[in-house]
């Protein structure tokens, strides 16, 4: 039996996640899908991401039938159990012995011939052994629970619970889980109807008056969307670029791939923007996506920036965990373990020291991360200001009230979306990604004189 390309690609992509550290969004996203039809396309979008999600759970079901343990098998043959076992337990539509005989192939096909046979009976036990309904709520409400129902690492769920209380743990668990929306935001009015000729449907933004929801359509496949005039754009990332307001002189220290950049430019169209990027390839990317005019994009080290500082206003949404982001990018939650917070916290505090250093006197920074952990979020702000007293943290209320009278904001529930002064959006009990922000103002040459 051949394998189909849809399987084949999906298990192409699971194997360089698993073994390459590689991003299942950016790969499924990428021209390696380019010959597949409509159909097969969504049937490995489908397959790749259910799997990631429900990881644990897909695993349970293998190892239970499975007489070796599954860290001692090739990431081949598991990468194919996975792939066929997701199917039998979550696609009801897709026959059991099609997902088995494939997967059986993709074994084959991987050059790993001798453990055929294995992966064949394992498979055939579990398909005989599944459950009428797989379930997708969990029966009490504890970290245990919802890790083992929800398919999270138990360490991850319990930290959770703990700083966000049981409710919020469990509405981000679930949302992990499904399939998120897909937010863009628009260069004008005239897009919006370019894309209701083009077939795609759309519904109003949630958080911001500017974002629209597809509820029907692909809007990559639409010309607008080639030319750079719609950008796929999670609320919560529209937001934050909102909040680092206007200004004459502008840096966003870790730049790529550029959606904040390009929000940022389309609010400032007269400002000198300069956009930053450690890494060459992806400073290329940025300079493709973004193609405003204004928008000067440096590959350098955000930390050794030899710019001359005196930014009205500056962004350092700063490399982070993404805890926020599981539903677009659930292989995070299997790489992540709780030492790496640590090694992040000392990137992010050095990060934004060296963005403070680059504000004019007056000039204000948005701090920001898609992280729900406090030592990527508060913990870093505060050990920056600590002892620094040419600097000082803003209500983030303010400008959400600005942004609320100026239309920008879509919502009257400013409360929700606030953690004392710092903006914090929750998956799950808000319709975005979970981002973190802090507003940052350097005191004048006055006011430090009169200090």
């Amino acid at each position: 039996m051949a394998v189909s390309p849809a399987r084949a690609a999906a298990f192409d992509i699971l194997l360089r996640v698993e073994q390459q550290d590689a991003y299942a969004s950016e790969l499924l996203h990428s021209d390696r899908l380019d010959k597949l039809s409509n159909a097969d396309r969504g049937l490995t979008t489908e397959i790749v991401m259910g799997v990631l999600r429900w990881r644990s759970r897909v695993d349970d079901a293998i190892g239970a039938q499975s007489s070796r343990p599954l860290a001692k098998l090739d990431s081949q043959v598991l990468t194919a159990l996975r792939i066929a076992a997701y199917q039998i337990l979550y696609l009801s539509r897709v026959p059991a012995r099609a997902a088995i005989n494939e997967s059986v192939d993709l074994v084959k096909r991987a050059r790993k011939a001798s453990a055929a046979p294995f992966a064949n009976a394992i498979l055939r036990k579990l398909a005989q052994a599944k459950p009428d309904t797989i379930a997708a709520e969990p029966p009490g409400a504890t970290a245990a629970t919802l890790a083992r129902e929800l398919a999270h690492p138990e360490w991850l769920v319990e930290r959770w619970v703990e700083h966000l209380g049981i409710e919020n743990a469990a509405a981000v668990c679930r949302h992990d889980q499904r399939i998120p929306p897909t937010s863009i935001r628009m260069e004008s009015a005239e897009v919006e109807a370019e894309l209701h000729c083009a077939g795609i449907e759309l519904a109003p933004g949630a958080l911001l008056t500017s974002a629209r929801i597809v509820t029907n359509g692909d809007v990559t496949q639409t010309r607008a969307y080639r030319e750079g005039r719609v950008f796929i754009q999670d609320e919560a990332s529209q937001l934050v670029a909102a909040l680092v307001g206007t200004g004459s002189r502008l840096l966003d220290c870790c730049a790529a791939p550029g959606s904040k950049t390009a929000a940022i430019a389309s609010r400032n169209p007269a400002a000198e923007i300069v956009a930053v990027e450690l890494h060459p390839h992806r400073a290329e990317l940025l300079r493709r996506r973004v193609r405003a005019a204004n928008v000067q994009v440096i590959t350098a080290d955000a930390l050794e920036l030899a710019l001359q500082g005196n930014f009205d206003r500056v962004l350092a949404d700063v490399p982070c965990s993404g805890t926020g982001t599981l539903a677009r990018n659930p292989e995070i939650k299997w790489r992540l373990q709780s030492g790496h917070l640590n090694d992040l916290h000392e990137i992010q505090v050095a990060i934004l020291r060296a963005a403070l250093r680059q504000l004019a006197p007056g000039g204000r920074a948005v701090y920001s991360t898609c992280s729900l952990e406090p030592e990527e979020n508060q913990a870093v702000v505060e050990e920056v200001l600590q002892g620094d007293s040419n600097f000082s943290l803003l209500d983030c209320r303010v400008e959400l009230e600005r942004l609320r009278s100026d239309e920008v904001l879509a919502t009257d529930d400013l409360d929700s979306l606030l953690d004392g002064k710092y903006l914090r959006t929750i998956p799950g009990v808000h319709p975005c990604d979970g981002f973190f922000a802090a507003l940052l103002e350097r005191k004048s040459l006055l006011l430090i004189a009169d200090c």
